[in-house]
């Protein structure tokens, strides 16, 4: 009995033939993108702007959810609320623009004023302690981003030549570039917050493309090496019979982070929101972007082949 299959197992979708039209939209939708990052920029969340951090301790158990409904009332309409330690405490983080509303005295006065918005019928906040949190930290994690972005490109590249061909290596980066690109596009063009969770789905995003990309390839190296037919062919057939485990895998890790993002929380749903965003993009670009960029760099059955011995061992290939 065969598995469970989304597609028929004969499948012939003829992806090549679509492969101009699915580039200019992939292209289309990275370049709305980058514009979006450079004439709207991104909604920094305190992570990176710096501001007011404070401690607040209370008698009894605490509602979250509603103390962060009760800082919005007062104003503070993008305040982190978090608890800490027995669940009676709570940290409050507050964006640097926070402090205009507060005067000449930022963080005293600042600090007072959360800690009556925050506190409950019967169950008033005590302030354990309050501190500015420096801009030259989000500098700092903003850079560091920065170079773990850079690293994992690096990183990809060594690995992907070493274990395919240069070809493959450049295929996988640019559409995982394309990826990663268009989710961070969506955050600047949405104005939606973007935090240190949101980075690191972003990150993840990567992570998913290029393994969703080495499951295609893998395929497109084998069936190289057994198949006389034409490179668009390959690239076909190779697609079609991955078609089922990318929609399926894609789907059930989509149902994963969706789960995050109804439950998780607000601190969470940023994270959520970046990852299935991802999954989607990342889905559709190893089947439209990465093998139509093989096919643009002319990739073909002696790309994999040994050097030292090509003409030997392509002679004994059926």
């Amino acid at each position: 009995m065969k598995p469970f299959n989304v597609f028929p197992y004969d499948s012939n979708i003829d992806f090549m033939r679509l492969r101009m039209i699915s580039l200019a939209v992939a292209a289309l939708i990275m370049f709305v993108g980058i514009g979006a990052m450079f004439s709207k920029g991104f909604n920094f969340a305190l992570d990176f702007t710096g501001g007011v951090g404070i401690e607040l301790a209370y008698d009894k158990p605490v509602d979250v959810d509603n103390v962060r409904k009760r800082l919005e009332a007062a104003g503070y309409e993008s305040a982190q609320v978090q608890t800490f330690g027995t669940g009676k405490e709570l940290l409050v983080r507050l964006r640097d623009d926070s402090k205009k509303i507060a005067g000449d005295d930022p963080t005293a006065s600042i600090a007072e004023s959360v800690r009556v918005a925050a506190s409950e019928p019967g169950n008033p906040a005590k302030k354990l302690r309050s501190a500015e949190i420096s801009p030259q930290v989000g500098r700092e994690l903003a850079e560091n981003g920065l170079y773990a972005v850079l690293f994992v490109v690096i990183g990809f590249l060594a690995y992907i030549s070493f274990r395919f061909e240069w070809k493959f290596a450049v295929a996988a980066i640019v559409t995982t570039l394309h990826d990663v690109l268009v989710v961070a596009g969506w955050f600047a063009l949405s104005g939606h917050e973007f935090d240190l969770t949101v980075l690191a789905g972003v990150l993840s995003v990567m992570g998913y493309s290029i393994n969703d990309t080495i499951v295609v390839f893998d395929r497109v190296r084998e069936n190289f090496r057994g198949m006389r037919v034409s490179p668009g062919e390959v690239l076909n057939k190779s697609i079609n019979q991955t078609l089922s485990r990318t929609v399926i895998t894609s789907f059930v890790a989509f149902l994963t982070v969706f789960a995050l993002y109804l439950y998780g929380g607000g601190s969470l749903r940023g994270m959520a929101e970046s990852q299935m965003l991802g999954i989607i993009i990342g889905t559709l670009s190893s089947i439209f972007v990465a093998c139509p960029l093989l096919l643009w760099l002319g990739v073909n059955k002696q790309d994999l082949m040994p050097k030292a011995r090509d003409e030997a061992a392509l002679a004994r290939r059926p």
